[in-house]
């Protein structure tokens, strides 16, 4: 725990009416050597109680009013790593003389918090009141509104920097780059890297990354081996690119590659090249990272644990996973989910139905309903199953053919846990109940399920469990469902939807592609705020989030 800061430390005084900040004796008695004990507590501040007694400090003394930047900027700064931006917007407000450090700090406080448009509404406002930026304020705007996705929002940011004249500043125009990327505007993107008078690691990473976002791996690569000098993030970034775009043989073949320039990777070296060893299903190579990970330390981090649980259940060694898993000190429901969907996927479904209640009763034994219900992840030691997990024991109970635990759990869901079930557990279900004979019923809890329950698409979550949840007479059990479905109701977008889930969990992506001829020839809309994208990668990248 940190020290205490005693408030003698702090203020001079010892009398209560000293503890008026309207007094004008206090500023007059306040001496050189107190001024350099407050910045030396500012500059060794760890934890929020401390930044408390220090802003007590600075209120009382009326430091936060003063026009001294040493004082209000670096407590603006320590309120941005202990606070939330709420409270780190408060403080701003009690500065009276807000100079352009403080401004970019409550920005940069904006970007990195849920509501990264704010950062602009911001900007705007303290324009009016006579703000000057400079060039360090616009590239957390520019990432704000990358966060954002907002790309009209953006170019009104492009335009304020031009207006002042720091467009030809590298990290600005770096930042530009992001931006247009992640936008998905490769295109303008590639103008203003082109553009560039000069370039730096960061400027070649972020076009490259641009062009790896939008699945032109080509064009990534040449610039990638066009690169005058490649550091460990552009290496990640191609390798990652790769394995995104389900090529895990080029992402190995490049880590060779990159190992052969002796060049060392980390953490998130060590995360991609192990998926790509459980998708390539490269077992003999990721034991080898394994080994040399032991060599370097012999406590895993949380993530490179996950990870290795797994490559190697991927591999069909849950066993060996299973050691990882028991030896790891911490954990949480990230690798509770990879060693229970190691077993109830790719090995055996008995185990990860045990390990699952062993998540219950280590956790929530003697709970009542409503307490669970009301618990959160977050609180304390406590891990609770989520969504991820439902879909493990589902697909376990379908393999099984353990159709009364299979409801059992699916009740659990909803009403012991408040999670709402979508697609990936209607299907586990309808699966179950079509492979025991109850055909009416799949088709019945096919057809019920709420839009609102359908997957979010456009993300590669859910793939791995979509493919794995397919059991039995397989693929043509799904496809014979949905047809049925759309033979009764032509004109409903869900489901056609459901098709092409079917047909994208199976990889059969040119019947996605007929599918969506079909639904464009016959003028079926897509309901408002739904994608079509099509779920590649999401068989293979459940459990590697």
């Amino acid at each position: 725990m940190a020290a205490r800061i005693s408030i003698k430390h702090l203020i001079p005084f010892t009398t209560p009416s000293h503890f008026s900040a309207t007094k004008p004796s206090l500023f007059s008695s306040y001496s050189a050597s107190h001024h350099s004990k407050t910045l030396e507590f500012l500059d060794s501040c760890q934890s929020l109680p401390q930044l408390f007694q220090i802003q007590a400090h600075l209120i009382i003394t009326g430091l936060l009013q003063v026009q001294n930047p040493s004082f209000s900027c670096r407590f603006l700064n320590l309120c941005t790593q202990h606070c939330n931006v709420e409270y780190t917007a408060l403080v701003f407000k009690c500065i009276d003389f807000p100079d352009t450090f403080s401004v970019n700090t409550v920005i940069k406080a904006y970007v990195c918090s849920s509501v990264p448009h704010n950062a602009v509404v911001f900007y705007f406002q303290r324009l009016k009141n006579g703000f000057l930026p400079n060039s360090f304020t616009f590239p957390p705007l520019m990432s704000s509104c990358a966060k954002a996705g907002n790309l009209d929002l953006g170019q009104k940011c492009h335009g304020q920097l031009m207006k002042n004249g720091v467009d030809g500043v590298l990290h600005v125009q770096n930042s530009l780059v992001h931006f247009y990327s992640c936008c998905g505007f490769i295109g303008l993107a590639r103008q203003v890297f082109d553009e560039m008078p000069q370039r730096d690691a960061v400027s070649w990473n972020s076009i490259v990354n641009g062009y790896v976002k939008v699945g032109e791996l080509v064009v990534a690569r040449q610039l990638f081996d066009a690169m005058p000098v490649r550091n460990l993030v552009g290496w990640n970034v191609m390798m990652n690119g790769y394995l995104n775009l389900n090529n895990p043989g080029k992402c190995l073949k490049l880590f060779r590659e990159m190992a052969l320039r002796g060049l060392n990777g980390n953490d998130a070296t060590v995360v991609i090249v192990l998926t790509a060893c459980a998708r390539s299903a490269r077992m003999r190579e990721g034991k080898s990272v394994h080994g040399c990970l032991i060599k370097v330390s012999k406590d895993l981090n949380l993530i490179t644990s996950t990870t290795l649980i797994h490559m190697y259940s991927r591999c069909g060694r849950a066993e060996i996973a299973r050691l990882i898993f028991d030896q790891m000190s911490v954990k949480n429901i990230v690798c509770w989910n990879a060693m229970i969907l190691g077993y109830c996927i790719h090995g055996n479904p008995k185990d990860g139905l045990s390990l699952y209640a062993d998540l219950l009763s280590s956790r929530l034994q003697g709970t009542e309903k409503d307490h669970v219900k009301n618990m959160k992840q977050g609180d304390g030691d406590l891990v609770l199953p989520d969504e991820i997990t439902f879909v493990g024991v589902l697909c376990a109970c379908a393999r099984e053919g353990l159709l009364a635990e299979a409801r059992t759990h699916f009740g659990d869901m909803s009403d012991l846990f408040g999670i709402k079930p979508n697609f990936a557990h209607y299907w586990c279900m309808a699966n179950l109940l079509a492979d025991v004979g109850l055909m009416p019923e799949a088709i019945k809890i096919l057809k019920d399920i709420p839009a609102e329950s359908n997957l979010p698409l456009e993300s590669a979550l859910w793939s791995e469990l979509l493919g794995s949840a397919r059991f039995g007479r397989d693929v043509s059990l799904g496809e014979q469902i949905a047809n049925k479905l759309i033979e009764e109701d032509p004109k409903n977008f869900w489901h056609y939807l459901l098709l092409v889930n079917i047909y994208a969990a199976a990889g059969r992506w040119d019947e996605v592609a007929q599918t969506k001829k079909r639904m464009k020839k016959r003028g079926i809309e897509r309901t408002p705020g739904c994608s079509l994208k099509d779920l590649k990668e999401i068989v293979d990248n459940m459990t590697e989030t």
